[in-house]
Parts: C-alpha cells; structure tokens; sequence
C-alpha cells in the first residue's frame, strides 16, 4: 500500500512539474494573443496621438528638478536612473520616468480606471518587462477614470481607460526609444 502511495505521490509529481510550465506557456499566448486582438481593434484610434520634439537626452544630476515641456513629460534631459517597468502605487519621479521612454518603455499615468483597466494593465505591466521594451504603470492624482498613455515624444489622452486603444498605443510605440530601439 505505501509503495502503491509513494507511485502515485511521484506520478503526480512529475505530471505537475510538466504540466505547469505547459498550462504557463499556454495561459502567455492566450494573453499575447488577446493582445494583438485588442491592439489591431484600437489602431484607428492612434490618428489622436500627438508628437513633440525631442527636448533632450542629456543626463541631469540625480535629485536635480527638470522642467518639461509637456505635462507628463514625453521627452527631454533625465536622470541617470529610470523606472524599471511594472506598475507602481507611489509617484515617481518625472526624470526617471522620461529616462524610461527613452529606453522604449511605455509610461502609463493612471488615477481611478476601472477594474478591468487595472487587471489589464497590471497584465500587460507583468507581460512586457524588458530591459527596452516594458510598460511602467503609474499613478497620477486628479485624472479621474482618465488615463495618459505616453512614450518617447508621443502622448495620447484618454476620458477614460480604452483596452484596444491602450493595446495599440503599447504595440505602435513600445520597444522604439531613441536609446536603443528593439522594435
């Protein structure tokens, strides 16, 4: 009976420890795969993204205050350090942050979307992590169930959060920082 226990115990196991990576690896393509979805339905909606110039790349003392040309910054001279991409419940910093866009991350202003907006972008923000290619999800007070999609010199304001039109924006714009495009 104990070994008949032990067989069992070790059979599921090893189900398990294949299992799990398969349901993993099945459970991401479903999600890039939603993804692509939503981001293909929302592309019309890019035609409203505005572009300013490139202010800057230079890096600033850390501490030093910069002063921007566009409220959130989209563009400009930075901090030596950046946001590494995820989702954030504390402020940080602008010049960390326009370091972030100019490694090609997405930076995502938030303050009360929906509870679906923020499974999504807690989603995406887990899903897209790359050195040069994350997402950085940040809060931002008085925005409401508004929210502000930016990357390096491009800025896209939405009354509210908008899956498709967010998954486009993230899919045109992510990866192609100025520093060290990978897309």
């Amino acid at each position: 009976m104990r070994a008949t226990a032990f067989v069992l115990t070790a059979l599921a196991a090893v189900f398990l420890a294949f299992a799990q990576p398969a349901m993993a690896q099945t459970t991401a393509q479903a999600t890039t795969a939603e993804f692509a979805r939503l981001a293909a339905a929302g592309k019309a909606a890019l035609a409203k993204v505005e572009t300013f110039p490139n202010d800057g790349q230079e890096h600033i003392a850390l501490g030093t205050a910069q002063r921007y040309r566009t409220d959130p910054p989209v563009a400009g001279n930075h901090w030596p350090i950046w946001a590494d991409p995820g989702r954030y419940t504390q402020a940080v910093p602008s010049e960390a942050l326009v370091h972030s866009l100019e490694h090609g991350h997405i930076v995502i202003y938030i303050d009360r979307p929906n509870a679906e907006g923020v499974r999504l972008l807690t989603l995406w923000s887990n899903m897209y992590r790359g050195m040069w290619d994350g997402l950085v999800v940040v809060p931002r007070a008085n925005l409401g169930t508004g929210v502000i999609v930016t990357a390096w010199t491009k800025m896209l304001r939405l009354d509210d959060f908008d899956a498709s039109v967010a998954a486009a924006f993230i899919d045109e714009f992510r990866g192609r920082g100025p520093e060290n495009p990978v897309r």
